[in-house]
């Protein structure tokens, strides 16, 4: 793995806006960190309203003087939540510089050729390698396996308007604002993966690592890295500590994204999950998508001034 140290430029504010999550609440209120959608733009409320789904998708907007870039993070679960909800949100995809899948799981995956279909400007697409990989299955308690649809197709995408980048490395964007981290190294004990996720090669059946996982790492000027997941099946531990590595940079100012802490195979890493989160000391903490209702009650306990719960149409600003 290529380990050459990586120059991220300092950014001034970071917008994350989420356009889809498991989650929608209309009724939060805003603090000095979060804006939520509001509740009407005119003297009606509205016959429609934002969707949730177990999926995930994020619009990072990045502010560096007078420049701005906008990159999308993930396109959900189906093909009928995001483009929805762009739309209620009124975001322009045509500002959309970039576009970054965290991994080939289809609830990242699901939106991606009909927001394809509808931007006009090639644009550069961002996945790890093994994100393509076709025989990937969930092995079942009584024997049998479930497969994973095969929602990106690299035939597919090379016959559409974007520029595919496959890489393992990390892969810098945005005028090097944004590092895409690549493929993370696994280095905690207690971050072992999904025990159960099994894939098919050469004919045998063998542990899927899920190599693919990657995350955004920025650094906001004179605070620290903000760090977003995408499921963090490599462990939102590791991912940290390799986004530490590769810039150099030590303080850790935001982590986001899903952390993939749901169910009785990740519960029991819930609480050295928190206590390596404690060292790190992030200022911000918005845990999303498989982090997994009782992970996310934990962090709401443990870190009670940087803990924000997440809805569809919430908007953060960090500066």
């Amino acid at each position: 793995m290529n380990q050459l140290p990586v120059e991220l430029k300092a950014v001034d504010r970071i917008e994350v806006l989420t356009i889809i999550d498991n989650y929608v609440d209309v009724l939060l209120e805003n603090t000095d960190v979060v804006t939520r959608p509001p509740h009407a733009k005119g003297e009606e409320i509205p016959t429609d309203t934002l969707l949730a789904e177990h999926g995930l998708s994020l619009l990072v907007t990045l502010y560096q003087g007078e420049r701005r870039h906008t990159i999308l993070l993930d396109t959900g679960y189906n093909q009928m939540g995001v483009p929805h909800n762009l739309g209620q949100l009124e975001v322009d995809i045509e500002k959309i510089e970039a576009i970054v899948l965290s991994h080939g799981h289809m609830d990242h995956t699901g939106s991606l050729y009909p927001l394809l279909d509808r931007i006009e400007n090639r644009i550069p697409l961002v996945v790890h390698p093994d994100a393509f990989l076709a025989t990937r299955y969930i092995r079942l308690d009584d024997g049998r396996k479930l497969r994973f649809p095969q929602t990106l197709k690299k035939i597919d995408l090379e016959t559409r308007n974007v520029e595919l980048l496959a890489k393992k490395h990390p892969t810098l964007l945005a005028d090097d604002t944004i590092m895409v981290t690549g493929e993370v190294e696994r280095v905690t004990k207690f971050e072992k993966g999904m025990p159960d996720a099994i894939m098919e090669r050469e004919g045998e059946l063998e542990k899927d690592p899920i190599s693919d996982d990657q995350a955004l790492v920025m650094n906001l000027k004179g605070k620290g890295l903000v760090i977003i997941g995408g499921c963090s099946h490599a462990g939102i531990i590791n991912t940290i500590l390799y986004a530490q590595k590769r810039t150099g940079i030590a303080p850790i100012y935001g982590v986001l994204g899903g952390f993939h802490l749901s169910g009785a195979s990740f519960e029991p890493i819930i609480e050295e999950t928190i206590s390596e989160l404690k060292k790190m000391g992030p200022k911000v903490l918005v845990p999303m998508h498989c982090t997994g209702w009782k992970a996310i009650k934990r962090f709401s306990e443990e870190f009670p001034s940087a803990f924000i719960l997440n809805s569809v149409g919430s908007r953060y600003t960090l500066s």
